[in-house]
């Protein structure tokens, strides 16, 4: 449960296609259902939506007599049923003495109805039956989800259905659920896309309703005056005048028929109340255009430069048909040769640029072009900006052409055709949201449809880009300013933005794209699993054809394995350098292949590198060869040298302001997985490295390889042996397999208390409860002991002892070393008392335990199985999880099936017997407390053993 993070103007850079797959999502802002004006009656008109040629489940629309709109969707395939509610309603609509209301009130649903009054009544049921729930509360919409066994979805739906009947708003669970809230906001106080956001919304109108605080705190969340209405009071209010059918907006996908799924949720939702409501509509514009042009400097937490030049453009959700924004977006955020971001990067003064449009209202937004900075782009912000206004002059004067937008729209079209569904659970999250903002018939194409070019809608998103409606935004670690931003600290101050610098010379617009496929033929072949192709000493291919996804593409792992890639520190950091390189050097010439489908990486790991292509089957192969002649033959310069370590040093620099959970686990895995090198070390090898030690370990590295591959698509057999065997040819490995260590987990006996390097101010402890071996009786016993705890533990230490926001325990493998995690993040409770708690409930759950019979173990065995044996649900995935089980040894490739077997055959006396060696035989444990001094991890754990390996 969380409020949905802004769009901040610090995004990742973002692909043509990446930006069309999200254009409906719920952060580029509220649509308008209209372009035309007959597309209001369309959901009435139309009785399916339109679906890519290879999507063969079935659809149903429906209007319930309430207004209430669902979408049901019967996928026979699925191994999960899944909801999602979407409501329109959000943090805009928050009473201004109130902050924060909107994600309380998305708090108290959880925590009882009238048919289920117990707090943890929801989340204990999805538990058992292998479910999952979570909601986001954003501007102008509240989400709530789930996904769960499909058998079990009737009682799913029985009790989520409630939340939005009859919630009790338990009085005395207010102050809890405050406290709650008051943990997220402060677990986020350090993040720096809040704390920009923070400073941007005093930049922006202050009358629009989204420039307030969103998340709510125990301040702004506190008791009423006497003689005014309290609190619970205040949340009822707003429930009653925001939460109505008519704003609400069901999807179902299940594997049950239609008719099922109608007669499921017509009974369950037929209650919820029709209170004649609408979605709320903002008149205030997002900017107030006279106080533009306007320029501010934040300080960030991290060591990162980066700035933000956002323009007030009308929202482009109302001409999703055209995408006029998108088409720009193309053009500012090309990455290819002569681009803005190719000039900039020559110049080192960039490392990253994305386009885009953020915080949509429906009416209004912001068009943003985003910068990660070097240190010297950051002392050049007036000429970046002028370079900037340059590339939009390119545009006005030679980039408004038919073919350009007939190019994008023919690789949205090759998306749409070969679409691939997500999880049950993602796909209900996209149709509700999407349900609430197209017509029911674009609500899979929306983010896809470019039905022509219309250079007059395209002129009219370019005429806002304009220097006289600029407001910029520079942050850096340097930064001092003489105000603070109100909620999340952030230091800032307005300054002068200069507009007679020189822009950068060379930028030029894209040429027509090479990569884009012709041959899109879907071949016949269905291998059960990978076969190996190609056995030799030092080079092993195993391939898979697979068109059970209708698409023609191609996933490849290819496997660069060197003996001391890792042994020591410095080789660490050097692999890291040259996959870097490797990618960084390729990026001008590969980026209209990754616009065309075409995705290259290359990373870096124990082993060696990995080099992962995935694309349509069509020209993949000039791919993999232009990658593999740059890792042999392209120059290391100087100046991709020193962008790629300047990234991954401030990479490293800035680890200790992760989130201090995720620090927590880090600093577990580089206690228990050897080898493993902590980002200091590898912060200090790299201070020591030029460019001449990149170009010895080039040669090094390549002299002693031994490869490991695999390719899973649409691909025949011969076709993928003469491309692995083109690649081996390249690479001439030479070592055998027996030649690389393994990565080895280890045994946590005797390992002293350990605590992260973080400037975080929370404090945190994670328990690790290790099982006895790898063997998969044991990662299956562990696994159902995690499914077990679960709930319980989330129940008592966040729900009912509100020790934080971030708390969670379950199975945790680590490689396929067995292990369960207990984890609690608190602003303010400290370790020890945390330790306590966690003492506490694991003594009572040893009782549980010994109440426990086979009968009450079984739905949590079955969760675990069914988990397991969940099907892929894209092409990545399934090669991903193939990789893995490689990694493991598994050349049979059903290791999660024997897993899964073991699991359904777990018993309460196994658990009974094996808790008090679990408790104390192996534990390890990391804690912090603001001001604690940081372990040296690697002197602490040099002595421990590997975990032992049983044979299954």
């Amino acid at each position: 449960m969380m409020t949905q993070p802004l769009p901040a103007p610090f995004r990742q850079p973002v692909r043509l296609l990446a930006w069309l797959a999200v254009a409906a999502s719920l952060m580029t802002g509220l649509a308008a259902r209209a372009e035309a004006p007959e597309a209001e009656a369309a959901i009435e008109k139309v009785v399916s939506p339109r679906v890519s040629p290879h999507d063969d489940r079935d659809y149903r629309a429906l209007t319930l007599d309430n207004g209430l709109s669902v979408l049901l969707v019967s996928d026979p395939e699925a191994d999960q049923a899944a909801a999602s509610l979407n409501v329109g309603v959000g943090s805009a609509q928050d009473p201004e003495d109130l902050a924060g209301l909107a994600h309380f009130l998305e708090h108290m649903l959880f925590l009882g109805t009238d048919a289920y009054p117990e707090s943890d009544a929801y989340q204990a049921y999805l538990s058992r039956h292998g479910g999952s729930h979570n909601a986001f509360t954003a501007p102008h919409d509240t989400n709530y989800f789930f996904d769960i066994e499909p058998d079990a979805l009737p009682g799913a739906l029985d009790r989520f259905s409630r939340f939005f009947v009859a919630p009790l708003f338990n009085a005395d669970r207010l102050e809890s659920e405050r406290n709650v809230v008051h943990s997220e906001y402060q677990a986020r106080l350090r993040e720096d896309g809040r704390r920009a956001q923070d400073v941007l919304n005093e930049l922006l109108n202050p009358d629009h309703p989204t420039t307030g605080f969103s998340v709510g705190s125990r301040e702004t969340l506190a008791d009423r005056p006497e003689g005014e209405p309290s609190l619970r009071e205040r949340v009822i209010d707003f429930y009653e005048n925001h939460y109505g059918a008519n704003v609400m907006h069901l999807a179902v996908v299940a594997p049950q028929p239609l008719d099922d799924l109608e007669a499921l949720v017509t009974e369950r939702f037929a209650e919820i109340p029709d209170r004649g409501l609408s979605r709320p509509v903002i008149e205030a514009p997002l900017v107030a255009e006279e106080t533009l042009p306007r320029a501010a400097e934040m300080q960030s937490v991290r060591d990162s430069q980066r700035v933000s030049f956002l323009f007030p453009v009308p929202d482009p959700q109302q001409a999703y048909r055209h995408k006029p924004a998108d088409y720009l977006a193309h053009l500012l955020g090309h990455e290819g040769e002569g681009s803005l971001l190719a000039v900039l990067r020559e110049a080192g003064w960039a490392d990253g640029l994305s386009a885009g449009v953020t915080r949509g209202d429906g009416r209004h937004a912001l068009f943003a072009v985003d910068i990660s900075l070097t240190p010297a782009g950051a002392d050049r912000l007036d000429r970046i900006q002028e370079s900037l206004f340059a590339a939009i002059d390119q545009i006005r004067d030679a980039g408004l052409e038919a073919w350009r937008y007939e190019e994008q729209a023919r690789l949205a079209e090759q998306q749409f055709r070969f679409q691939q569904h997500g999880s049950p659970q993602s796909d209900a999250m996209r149709l509700a949201m999407n349900l609430s903002r197209y017509p029911l018939a674009d609500v899979n194409v929306a983010p896809y449809r470019m039905d022509g070019f219309d250079r007059d809608q395209i002129v009219r998103w370019l005429d806002g880009l304009r220097p006289e409606r600029l407001l910029r935004l520079y942050s850096g670690p340097d930064v001092e300013g003489e105000k603070v931003s109100p909620w999340f600290d952030a230091p800032w101050r307005e300054v002068e933005a200069a507009t007679d610098a020189e822009p950068l010379a060379g930028l030029a617009l894209p040429e027509p794209n090479p990569y884009i496929a012709e041959d899109l033929e879907l071949l016949d072949g269905q291998d059960e699993v990978p076969e190996k192709r190609i056995e030799e000493p030092s080079f092993s291919f195993w391939h898979k054809a697979d068109a059970s996804f209708d698409t023609p593409k191609v996933e490849w792992r290819i496997s660069l394995q060197h003996p001391a890639a890792s042994q020591e520190a410095r080789e660490a950091a050097l692999s890291r350098l040259l996959a870097g390189w490797l990618g960084d050097s390729l990026n001008e010439t590969l980026y209209p292949a990754r616009l065309a489908g075409h995705d290259f990486e290359a990373y870096a790991h124990a082993r060696g590198i990995t080099l992962s292509f995935s694309g349509w089957r069509d020209r993949q192969d000039r791919l993999i060869a232009r990658v593999l002649a740059q890792l042999q033959e392209g120059e290391i310069d100087a100046g991709s040298f020193d962008r790629v370590l300047y990234r991954l040093q401030r990479e490293w620099r800035n680890a200790p302001q992760d989130a201090l959970y995720r620090q927590a686990h880090r600093t577990l895995a580089e206690a228990l997985v050897r080898p493993q090198w902590p980002t200091d070390v590898l912060l200090e090898a790299s201070r020591e490295l030029g460019v001449e030690d990149l170009r010895d370990f080039r040669e090094r590295f390549l002299a002693e390889l031994h490869l490991e591959a695999m390719a899973v698509g649409n691909l025949d057999a011969a076709l993928a042996e003469r491309e692995a065997r083109l690649v081996a040819e390249a690479l001439s490995p030479s070592l055998a397999a027996d030649e690389i260590p393994d990565l080895v987990p280890l045994r946590a006996d005797d390992l002293p208390a350990l605590t992260p390097a973080t400037t975080r101010e929370e404090s945190l402890v994670l328990r690790y409860l290790q099982g006895p071996d790898r063997s998969l009786d044991s990662q299956a016993r562990l696994a159902v002991l995690g499914q077990l705890l679960e709930t319980p533990f989330y129940q008592r230490l966040r729900t009912e002892e509100q020790l934080g926001y971030v708390v969670n325990a379950g199975y945790s493998p680590m490689l396929d070393a067995p292990g369960i995690s207990l984890l609690v993040q608190s602003p303010d409770t400290g370790s020890e008392a945390i330790q306590a708690r966690i003492d506490a409930f694991l003594d009572d759950f040893a009782k549980r335990l010994e109440a426990l019979d086979d009968e009450d173990l079984a739905p949590y065995r079955q969760a675990v199985h069914d988990e397991l044996m969940q099907r892929d649900t894209s092409l990545a995935g399934r090669t991903n999880r193939l990789w893995r089980t490689l990694a493991y040894g598994d050349n049979t490739f059903d290791r999660h099936r024997r897993i899964a077997e073991r699991a359904l055959a777990v018993t309460a006396e196994e658990l009974r017997e094996g808790w008090p060696a679990l408790r104390k035989a192996a534990v390890a444990r990391v804690s912090f407390d603001p001001g604690d001094e940081p372990s040296d991890v690697l002197p602490l754990s040099r002595h421990l053993a590997p975990l032992p390996k049983h044979d299954d």
